[in-house]
């Protein structure tokens, strides 16, 4: 048996032949199924809605509290200037994975360059990146649109959330003390902003 040289960086394995002598195969090849970012379509809605209702139903990222109907999906995605506020999704395999909207921060107009972002991913694809791809779209399209900051409302105790956006720029810009209440308890609101 040949024992471990210095450089033969193998981890906590026992090497049994020298380094130089391994032959190196061909990785396993696992298929990918690629991520495809897009702007949403009326067809997308019932996707939307569904991600969007779980956590109306189960969690404190929206302060929803009763599901949206099929009918304000469609009148919330009809009635905006998908330009300046557009809305986009991830898709994966056909299936859409994952949304985000840039939407009016407040409707009086010395606050036209401002918009509030929001984002949700479907709960079997947490952790793969989709929030922060969708992310990065948005501060592209705010950019481009000629929005001047973003803003994004989030409840406290989302801290993926908060740490996904202070990754990319955003700081907290204020927070509101329980002003919200969902599933029996006060919750706190707290306001992160990026300037573009």
């Amino acid at each position: 048996m040949t024992t471990r040289a210095a450089d033969d960086h193998c981890g906590p394995f026992l090497l049994l032949e020298p380094m130089s002598k391994l032959s190196v195969t061909k990785p396993l090849q696992m298929p990918m199924i690629e991520s495809i970012l897009r702007p949403a379509t009326l067809a997308d809605l019932p996707a939307i809605n569904a991600i969007y209702n779980h956590y109306v139903l189960t969690s404190t990222a929206t302060y929803q509290t009763v599901p949206s109907t099929s009918e304000a999906r469609l009148a919330w995605f009809t009635g905006r200037d998908t330009t300046r506020h557009p809305v986009t999704v991830l898709e994966k395999a056909g299936e859409v994975v994952a949304w985000g909207s840039l939407s009016p921060f407040a409707e009086r107009g010395a606050f036209a360059g401002t918009v509030e972002n929001s984002i949700y991913v479907h709960p079997d694809h947490h952790r793969k990146g989709l929030g922060r791809s969708l992310l990065l779209d948005q501060l592209e399209r705010a950019h481009a649109a000629g929005h001047h900051t973003i803003i994004a409302a989030i409840s406290s105790e989302q801290a993926a959330s908060i740490t996904l956006h202070l990754a990319h720029g955003f700081s907290e810009a204020g927070r509101l003390r329980e002003c919200g209440r969902k599933f029996d308890q006060w919750l706190d609101l707290v306001y992160l902003q990026r300037l573009l």
